[in-house]
Parts: C-alpha cells; sequence; structure tokens
C-alpha cells in the first residue's frame, strides 16, 4: 500500500485570489464619504430611504473592509499552528457579511412599516441628488469587482452589494421623481421594503454557499460525479472511496480520495498527471491521494464511512 500526497499544480488556469487592494481601498473610501451625505441629506430631508439606504452602506462599507482582511489573511504562510494558513477567513467573512446584510434588512423593512402608518413629508428634489451620487459611486465600485465574481465568493459578495445598491438608488430616483411629481408620500417607505427585497434577493445565494462552504459542501462548479468517473476510468484502478472535496477558501478548492489499483509501479507518473487533471479540469487545488494495493482493509472502504 502506498500513501501518497499529490501537491503539484497545472498550469491551465489559477483560482489563486488576485491582488484587489486597490478595488477595497477605493471602494471604502467612497462608500464612506456617500454614506456621510446621504445620512446628512436624509435627516435635512427627513427620507427614511436616504437613512434607510445609508444604513445599508454602512454593512457594505463594513463588509468591504472584512472582506479584504480576508484576502490579507488568505495570502499568510501556514504555521504548525495553523497548517492551511488562515485561508477560510474568506468564507467566514462571506458568510459573516450575508448574516449582517439580513440583520439590516429587518431593520429597514420593520422602520418603513412603521412608516406607512405615519408617512412623513419627504424633499424628493434632495432624494434624486443623493440617489443619482449613488448609482454613480456603486456603479464605479462594482465595476472594480466585476472581473473577480466569478471565481470568488469573497469578491461576488463585494460586486453583489455594489450592484444592487447601484439599481436600489436607480429606484430611489425614480421614486423621488414620482413624489415631485404626485406627492405620494407613502412612496418612500415602499421604496425602503423595496430595497429591502433587492437585498434579500442579492445576499440569499451568498448566505446560501457561505454555509454551504462553512460545512465542507462542494464548491459550486466542482461535479462530484464527474471526478468519480474519470478516476474509475483509470485502467489499474480497481476501486475509488474516502472520495471528498471541499473549500479550503472561496478561491480554492482541496481533495481527498484513496485508489485501490491492480498494480503501484507507476505511482508517481500517475499521481503526477492526475495532480495536473484535477486543477486544470475540476478546479482542484489541493489534491492528496492515497493509494491501496487491495491487500488489506482499508477502515473507510464501506461507502459514506468518513
Amino acid at each position: 500500500m502506498g500513501h501518497d500526497h499529490s501537491h503539484e499544480h497545472g498550469h491551465g488556469h489559477s483560482h489563486a485570489p488576485a491582488n484587489y487592494g486597490f478595488a477595497f481601498a477605493v471602494g471604502i473610501i467612497l462608500n464612506t464619504i456617500f454614506i456621510i451625505f446621504e445620512i446628512i441629506y436624509g435627516i435635512m430631508g427627513e427620507s427614511l430611504a436616504l437613512l434607510a439606504d445609508a444604513g445599508h452602506n454602512v454593512s457594505d462599507v463594513l463588509g468591504l473592509i472584512i472582506a479584504w482582511i480576508a484576502v490579507l489573511l488568505g495570502k499568510k504562510a501556514p504555521t504548525k499552528k495553523r497548517t492551511y494558513g488562515y485561508k477560510r477567513s474568506s468564507i467566514l467573512a462571506a458568510l459573516f457579511n450575508a448574516t449582517f446584510l439580513l440583520v439590516a434588512i429587518g431593520a429597514i423593512a420593520g422602520e418603513a412599516i412603521q412608516r406607512f402608518s405615519s408617512p412623513e413629508p419627504v424633499a424628493g428634489k434632495t432624494i434624486i441628488i443623493v440617489a443619482i451620487i449613488g448609482i454613480v459611486i456603486n456603479s464605479l465600485t462594482a465595476i472594480l469587482f466585476m472581473t473577480g465574481r466569478k471565481n470568488d465568493l469573497n469578491i461576488r459578495g463585494a460586486f453583489l452589494h455594489m450592484a444592487a445598491d447601484a439599481i436600489v438608488s436607480l429606484g430611489v430616483v425614480i421614486a423621488g421623481l414620482i413624489i415631485l411629481w404626485t406627492g405620494w408620500q407613502w412612496l418612500d417607505p415602499l421604496v425602503s421594503l423595496v430595497i429591502s427585497i433587492v437585498i434579500l434577493i442579492g445576499t440569499w445565494g451568498l448566505l446560501k454557499e457561505a454555509i454551504n462552504l462553512s460545512l465542507d459542501a462542494v464548491p459550486e462548479g466542482i461535479d462530484l460525479n464527474k471526478i468519480e468517473n474519470y478516476l474509475n476510468g483509470i485502467p489499474t484502478v480497481l476501486e475509488v472511496h474516502d472520495l471528498h472535496v471541499w473549500g479550503m477558501s472561496t478561491t480554492e478548492a482541496a481533495l481527498t480520495v484513496h485508489l485501490i489499483r491492480s498494480e503501484i509501479d507507476d505511482n508517481d507518473e500517475l499521481l503526477q498527471k492526475l495532480s495536473k487533471k484535477m486543477h486544470d479540469e475540476f478546479g482542484i487545488e489541493h489534491a492528496t491521494i492515497q493509494i491501496e494495493k487491495g491487500t488489506y482493509h482499508c477502515s473507510l472502504q464501506p461507502e459514506g464511512t468518513i
């Protein structure tokens, strides 16, 4: 029986986190300035929509800060205490951001419902001006994270927040125009509820995937059946068992598997081939493969054993 670890990475593609330091810094600065304007004009104009959006933008800035810290921690070298380093911090950041947003949604929706029973005058022009600024700032920030949203849940969270905010700001502009023309003050709390729904829709997928990664589920985009079928298709492999795939971070996946082979003379050559295949085709950054000759009883062989 051989117990082999295969860590070689191919060069077809990489899911390693890119350097988004500039994007995070610009996003945090712009949104912090915008929050100050929203709070000031929200109070002056007595607009719940602006104050609600300011509250949500505070959570976005905190989310950007946490996501940035997670990216930086993910680059730290492993230690004797933390043998995988701090890679999972990006998963924790995504989970925290999603949870924090759900709390913000509840606060916004609750206040909006109360405002329906006692609507207050709203300065429509103020709403429009501030919301237009929000469209510009949030759109620019979202663009900075656009390229990384597909391969990194952490970056996708930042992108979704900014993109959703830009759409919400557009809705606020429309609401402000209608208030100016019609005087329908109830439209302000209605916009707040719409903001809550938009945030909920954008957050749900993030929350679901962050929880799955926290529980070591197979990351999105990786097909476990395809991996198992490929391994079973290797001529000298008699059986595949104890196959596990999980997310080491929001950008890297790990795999462990036991292979029973009819012959093991070419183990090194096979491991090199498998490592490259796992990386290039299946997106596995860290593969650990145990080779067995089948002459002993593996306690992890029965299906469902972990």
